[in-house]
């Protein structure tokens, strides 16, 4: 009995320092913003200071006497996303795309409160002092829930609201990626911190993506590397515990601006049916579903979701602004 006792704790002890050693195989360390900047910039990336110690990045393209568009991106991601619809929106329109703080290359000092709120404040300060006072708003997942909440909050300063598979009603379950599971339990974001999410935001990435070959190296290279940004992992993980708004009719029903939702009915993360609540609750909303997308239509079906933008914004926004052939 001894002896299989001794057995079962040398057995333990094993399993432990294997544990033990492959946690500290998986530590990954912050990659310094200089080293992100010079692979993740382009010759457009410019940076801004705001107060609370935050340092913006972003990128102003386009035609400068053109209506201006300004699009916020989702969770864990970056501008860019937006890249499609920028080069063929570009022709006609301004387009600003930023960064959020503790996103992409955007800096904030330690201790950042994240909140959507909070981001609803620095969309308003980048465009104040771009010289921007009106401008359409577009959000994707999480950024769609900035841009909705930023349409309730400073309604006189859109022109027009797209939200594209927008975040903000209460979730039903559904068909999640691991990894967001994972970050809905303190202790998973807590093991989640420091160690190599790789094969976690692949997964994430399929299942918003629907088709691997859209989800390259470089893709998971880029989503990985930036999160290791200086203190963006305690944001990220702060948003998935902190307070945040809900999506009612009764609050949504307040926004009076031209608004299109845009929804892959094939989205795992968001379901279709919340961006069927989304075109009922806001008046004289325009609804696309897209039946082979799924999280992410600007990326998975660029040509076809911005031709489909272009149309909207020039129905019901810019109908003169905007050149009839372009």
């Amino acid at each position: 009995m001894k002896t299989l006792f001794r057995g079962v704790l040398i057995a333990l002890a094993v399993i432990i320092a294997l544990l033990a050693v492959s946690w500290l195989v998986l530590q990954r360390k912050d990659i310094p913003y200089a080293t992100l900047e010079a692979k993740y910039g382009n010759p457009a990336s410019r940076y801004m200071d705001l107060p609370d110690g935050v340092r913006v990045h972003y990128r102003d393209e386009g035609r400068r006497d053109g209506p201006t568009l300004v699009l916020v991106h989702g969770f864990s991601a970056s501008l860019h996303a937006w890249e499609p619809w920028v080069r063929s929106l570009s022709g006609d329109y301004r387009v600003i795309t930023l960064d959020l703080p503790g996103h992409g290359l955007t800096r904030a000092d330690a201790g950042y409160a994240a909140g959507r709120a909070g981001y609803g404040a620095v969309v308003d300060q980048v465009t104040r002092k771009l010289g921007v006072e009106r401008f359409t708003l577009g959000g994707n997942s999480m950024g769609g829930a900035v841009a909705w909440e930023y349409a309730l909050d400073y309604p006189d300063r859109l022109e027009g609201l797209v939200l594209v598979d927008a975040a903000g009603w209460p979730s039903s379950g559904g068909n999640q990626a691991v990894i967001f599971r994972i970050l809905q339990n303190p202790l998973g974001r807590a093991v989640l911190k420091n160690i190599d999410t790789r094969p976690l935001v692949r997964q994430g990435l399929v299942a918003g993506y629907l088709d691997p070959k859209l989800v390259t190296e470089a893709l998971v290279d880029r989503y990985v590397d930036l999160a290791r940004a200086p203190g963006h992992r305690d944001i990220l993980l702060g948003l998935q515990s902190g307070p945040r708004r809900v999506a009612t009719a009764e609050s949504l029903a307040a926004i009076k601006v031209p608004t299109l939702v845009m929804f892959g009915e094939q989205d795992k993360l968001i379901p279709a049916a919340h961006g069927k609540r989304f075109a009922e609750a806001i008046p004289g909303s325009t609804l696309i579903l897209y039946p082979e997308a799924g999280h992410a239509p600007m990326e998975q079906i660029p040509d076809r979701s911005v031709a489909d933008l272009k149309a909207w914004l020039k129905a019901k926004v810019y109908p003169v602004a905007v050149p009839s052939g372009s």
